[in-house]
């Protein structure tokens, strides 16, 4: 069964699998309400969003929230521990906590699944993915991380069972990630893609991993990373993985 909608401007879906009937109807549509729910929240483009009334200073700090909280604690932790590197202050002053929310948000609408007892399963949040289980007893799932130079073709291969993969990227977007220590948004990777257990720590290494540059692979296994993929702008691929860890997702090309 697989069900896609668009949220937050992107494609997202729910491959499940060996599972069926009105119940997985409801978890589905659990799991999108909460989706759509953070795209209402921290929209960057809907004026009434609470992130947009935040900036503005039309809601006081006591009334914030638990879910905002949440996300900027998150974003508050990130920037300490990069150094200053990951921030959701952009150069122009405004706020955008883009870095934090997909990954945070498809994270949460996997726990729903889970929690629904849903144990085989792939949701895909605009090529950020969460995996559970296998498609198929005793194969796990197969995520491509695209060329950033050719949509159609393909970086690697990561084989990942109950895990999660995130990437960060200028090929699409263009320079929507700063370094939050200078502010410029001429980075030295083009690319950076991140596996971890969790989606929300997926997506926040990922985006610092790609302003930080060259640097960046080896600090995000230090930080939760089980696997690094990083393509700098001359288009060299540098990799990590925690040397004593056995077992890491394999990457193929």
């Amino acid at each position: 069964m697989r069900r896609v909608e668009e949220v937050m401007g992107l494609p997202m879906s729910v491959d499940v699998r060996r599972a069926q009937g009105p119940d997985v109807q409801a978890a589905l549509d659990a799991a999108f309400a909460v989706l759509h729910q953070a795209d209402e929240r921290f929209s960057t483009y809907r004026p009434d969003s609470e992130l947009r009334r935040l900036e503005r200073g039309e809601v006081p700090e006591d009334d914030l929230s638990a879910d905002m909280r949440e996300v900027l604690d998150l974003a508050a932790r990130a920037h300490e521990e990069s150094g200053g590197v990951f921030d959701v202050c952009t150069p122009e002053g405004r706020l955008d906590t883009n870095g934090v929310v997909k990954g945070w948000a498809a994270q949460r609408a996997a726990d729903v699944l889970v929690a629904a007892g849903l144990r085989d399963f792939c949701l895909n949040a605009g090529g950020d993915v969460v995996t559970r289980g296998e498609p198929e007893p005793g194969r796990a799932w197969d995520v491509a991380v695209r060329h950033p130079d050719d949509p159609q073709a393909v970086l690697a291969v990561l084989s990942v069972t109950d895990g999660a993969v995130a990437t960060s990227g200028t090929y699409e977007r263009g320079a929507h990630v700063w370094d939050g220590r200078s502010g410029s948004r001429q980075l030295p990777l083009v690319a950076a893609t991140v596996v971890a257990a969790d989606l929300t720590v997926a997506d926040v290494l990922a985006t610092t991993v790609l302003a930080m540059g060259e640097d960046g692979p080896a600090w995000a296994v230090e930080h939760g990373a089980a696997t690094v993929i990083a393509v700098t702008t001359d288009r060299r691929v540098i990799t990590a993985a925690p040397a004593a860890v056995s077992g890491a997702p394999a990457a193929r090309a």
